[in-house]
């Protein structure tokens, strides 16, 4: 990118910062391509079965976005990470939304056994994940951002350093300590 654009990229994220909805709109459009990409990220990590496409997940994303006020972006990847956070969480309703529709969307009355109900193991896992990563971010919002940008909208660990005007390395020692972090909260569960 070159200064103009990125530039004009701030003036438009402060202007959206500070409640112009043109600006917001104007954001929302110049990264429209890249925000498609994420949502198609999303629902390929979580094939089991949905049929939400990425463009309604997308569009669904940007309605929870324009509905917030006091939501700060100062850079590009903060607004990525934090447009892919609001994926995952519609992915994850959704995902828990069609769950209970099969746990008792239709009335059925029958005997179980002291097991309980059965579980989708894959909604579990996303639930369990999504849980995991809102530790990570109460504990340390970075690393949180840095899992949303690597895993979900499917940077590489170079592109990332370009945008946190960080080493590559700094990078790679960050991506790890959050990957052990995440293993861990998984793992005590």
């Amino acid at each position: 990118m070159k200064d103009d654009s990125l530039h004009g990229f701030a003036a438009t994220v402060a202007r959206a910062e500070a409640g112009d909805a043109v600006a917001r709109d104007a954001l929302f459009t110049a990264l429209y391509d890249e925000l498609h990409r994420i949502a198609q990220s999303h629902i390929r990590r979580n094939a089991g079965g949905l049929t939400i496409s990425p463009t309604t997940l997308l569009h669904e994303a940007y309605l929870d976005l324009a509905g917030r006020s006091a939501v700060a972006f100062p850079d590009r990847s903060r607004f990525l990470a934090y447009a892919s956070r609001a994926m995952r969480g519609l992915v994850i309703d959704y995902v828990r939304h069609r769950q209970a529709l099969k746990r008792g969307g239709e009335l059925t009355f029958t005997s179980l056994g002291d097991e309980g109900p059965a579980r989708d193991d894959a909604a579990g896992d996303l639930e369990r994940l999504g849980d995991a990563l809102q530790e990570l971010a109460a504990v340390d919002p970075p690393l949180a951002e840095l899992v949303d940008l690597k895993f979900f909208c499917g940077f590489s660990l170079v592109e990332i350093a370009a945008m946190r005007k960080v080493s590559e390395r700094t990078v790679q020692r960050d991506w790890a300590k959050a990957r052990t972090l995440l293993h861990q909260s998984l793992q005590g569960e």
